[in-house]
């Protein structure tokens, strides 16, 4: 019996789901940030980004990107989402600096989830931005909790929950990271941190706007699912200095400038 045709046709199915899988997994964003800047007059700036590379063609041509101005007329009040479900472990971490942003990652065990209408996206990592990028006004810094579902069908399978954060008190989760933060500055490195329980990175209140659109930096997927919780919380001046000082990429700035709405709607969720 020929059993050729059989195995070609099994290869074919494992090459199509392993294909499948490696698209939602590189829609992940960069790891190693020195193909882009920040810099206006560098080529390198984000007017230029979706020039660099044919795999960051969305940062030029894409009509979901993000961030966006919050603040927009467009914002539909509702009541219907319920409170953002979190679901975060401990785990080990490790803490990254990925040339303009310092990052903490669990590559190694499940540190949690988030439920999204009913899909679960696990978390991948967390990372700041300075200073913020979506606006109505510009904050210190800006929080983004990076989730992936499982799903490599899934078409939405990125989920980015933010926090916004202004001058005055420390944040506390950051005071606990800050002895590696600093150790790390000009070096492209990562460290093993021990155990961190995401569920320390205190969020705001019950409110949150929700919207579509894309990661901030290349590759700039898009059909990325935002949730911008509204309360403002605190960080320290010294706090954002350090982030900045560790990563040391001679741009005053890792903030990307607001993108065309381009007709989205903005919901925030606003309990009775």
């Amino acid at each position: 019996m020929n059993t050729k045709p059989h195995f070609v046709s099994v290869f074919l199915i494992f090459s199509l789901l392993f294909s499948s899988y490696s698209t939602s997994v590189s829609a992940q964003e960069v790891e190693d940030e020195r193909d882009f800047d920040y810099l206006d007059n560098s080529g390198k700036g984000p007017m230029h980004w979706g020039d660099l590379k044919k795999e960051w063609a969305a940062c030029k041509h894409g009509d979901l990107q993000s961030p966006i101005d919050m603040s927009s007329y467009r914002v539909m009040i509702i009541n219907k989402y319920g409170d953002l479900k979190r679901r975060y472990k401990p785990c080990d971490a490790l803490v990254k600096n990925r040339g303009h942003d310092i990052s903490i990652k669990w590559p190694d065990c499940d540190a949690g989830s988030i439920e999204i209408n009913g899909t679960e996206y696990s978390l991948q990592q967390a990372h700041w931005h300075s200073p913020s990028e979506h606006t109505g006004r510009r904050y210190a810094i800006e929080l983004h909790m990076v989730h992936q579902s499982k799903d490599p069908n899934l078409k939405n399978n990125i989920a980015v929950v933010g926090q916004l954060y202004r001058f005055g008190a420390p944040d506390a989760f950051l005071s606990k990271l800050m002895s590696n933060i600093t150790s790390m500055a000009d070096n492209l490195l990562e460290r093993e941190v021990g155990v961190i329980d995401p569920n320390t990175i205190k969020m705001g209140g019950k409110k949150y706007y929700r919207y579509m659109g894309s990661l901030t930096v290349p590759p700039c997927s898009e059909g990325v699912i935002w949730t911008m919780n509204k309360k403002i919380r605190t960080v320290s001046r010294d706090q954002v200095r350090a982030l900045r000082i560790a990563v040391h990429d001679y741009a005053e700035a890792n903030a990307r400038p607001v993108q065309p709405l381009n007709r989205r709607q903005i919901k925030l969720y606003s309990p009775n």
